[in-house]
């Protein structure tokens, strides 16, 4: 087998202390759980012809109800997100941001009110620049005001965008909102964007990132397709060397949200979404319609499996460790000396293709032995295994085998393992 090992640039580059320190607002420990309107519902405002669809409170409303009654909340789906297209075009007579009156009719407050009545947080958009992405009122001038104004409404996270705005100025004004968050003395999860809207001029400073944000949008917009959430995982991969060191707890690589139950994603590559965000200790934000869903798709994103790989303690974004053929494995360190992997079949035709688990570069840790647990494509405990087992795993086309791997001492107590990972530069003893 053709095997190329690419998490070596990673290891050379990554420092041996731990991520820069983190915006200290004691929030985004572990990565985001919630839902977000953008990939589904967009700017649609007309509330007339599509109520069941539009942005407006109902919206909302109903998305809480159904996380507090199917699961979701239970399984860590905590924050209603507003996306764009909220406001009314103009500010009140005392420069504050208004809700569009006619969608919005309680308000932001009573809508925060609500939601949190179901056990959740609210969370709302707003733009670093003089207008956001969609054409409504940007905080360039009002950081202060609008600061506060969230924190009046009970607001528990802010998703700010960067649109309408010189990026030279970009960093200045989300340090500057930051440090007014801040101010208000209420605890504001923040969601920059702040190296996407540098990215095509110079890279990014994600020790001045990590300071200010809780997590922060690297590359495109994920659309509800294969080849988006492809072109995600490959710009992951190819910058890993330098954004993987960020991660970490209170501070995370969001490669936005996840698109599974909606129409793009076959089922196979609805689990490797689900896996490689996983993987990649992303924030797990949904976009979909929660009122309708397809069980399979709810049964996928409310995986505690996969979910426990999600908000694992130990805070270590995971990267891509090899190419084999038409595979890719990723791997993240767990807790307790544990890892996850995920093997992606990136061939789009066939059938099933057999992977060899020899093949994975953190193997390594079985010696000599470990106990190997598949949650995906379908939960199967595989055992006790050593570094000469000959079992392999069965991939879909676009699929993800999703593992994880737990290292066992051996009969006398004192053989120990060291095995090293590279997204830290650190030796892991295995006792």
């Amino acid at each position: 087998v053709k095997m190329y090992i690419v998490a070596c640039a990673l290891a050379l580059v990554v420092l041996i202390s731990p991520a820069a320190d983190a915006l200290d607002n004691g929030l985004a420990l572990t990565p985001t759980m919630g839902w977000l309107h953008w990939e589904r519902f967009l700017c649609n405002t007309d509330c007339d012809s599509d109520p069941d669809n539009c942005i407006s409170e109902r919206l909302y409303m109903q998305m809480a109800d159904v996380m507090a009654k199917e699961g979701w909340r239970e399984a860590g789906y905590e924050y209603v997100c507003i996306d764009d297209c909220w406001p009314s075009h103009q500010r009140d007579a005392r420069g504050r941001l208004q809700a569009d009156p006619k969608r919005f009719p309680g308000g932001i407050k009573k809508l925060a009110d609500y939601v949190h009545s179901k056990g959740l947080k609210l969370g709302i958009y707003a733009d670093v620049g003089k207008s956001t992405c969609a054409g409504y009122p940007g905080s360039l001038g009002y950081y202060e005001t609008d600061a506060q104004t969230f924190a009046d409404w009970d607001v528990d996270l802010l998703k700010f965008d960067g649109c309408n705005m010189d990026w030279t100025l970009v960093g200045e004004g989300y340090v500057n909102m930051s440090k007014a968050l801040n101010k208000t003395g209420r605890s504001i999860l923040y969601s920059c964007e702040w190296p996407l809207y540098e990215w095509h001029f110079k890279k990014p400073n994600y020790t001045a990132i990590r300071e200010a944000c809780n997590h922060w949008r690297n590359f495109d917009d994920v659309f509800d397709s294969w080849s988006s959430v492809k072109s995600i995982l490959d710009w992951t991969a190819f910058h890993q060397d330098m954004i993987v060191p960020a991660a970490g707890p209170g501070g995370w690589n969001d490669p936005d949200m996840l698109v599974i139950g909606n129409f793009g994603l076959s089922h196979a590559q609805q689990e490797s979404q689900m896996a490689l965000w996983a993987i990649m200790a992303a924030p797990l934000l949904v976009s979909n319609d929660l009122r309708d869903i397809c069980p399979r798709s709810k049964e996928l994103l409310q995986n505690r499996r996969i979910i426990d790989i999600s908000q694992d303690a130990l805070g270590r974004q995971g990267y891509r460790t090899a190419k084999v053929d038409t595979f890719e494995v990723w791997e993240r360190p767990l807790s307790k000396n544990r890892l996850a992997i995920a093997v992606i079949n990136m061939l789009e035709l066939g059938g099933s293709r057999r992977f060899f688990i020899q093949a994975i570069p953190g193997w390594k840790i079985c010696e000599p032995q470990c106990n190997v647990t598949q949650i995906l494509p379908q939960y199967q405990e595989m055992g006790v295994q050593t570094p000469r087992s000959k079992i392999h795993l069965s991939v879909n086309p676009s699929g993800t085998a999703l593992l994880t791997i737990t290292p066992i001492r051996d009969f006398t107590g004192s053989h120990k393992v060291q095995w090293e990972d590279t997204s830290v530069r650190r030796k892991h003893t295995i006792l």
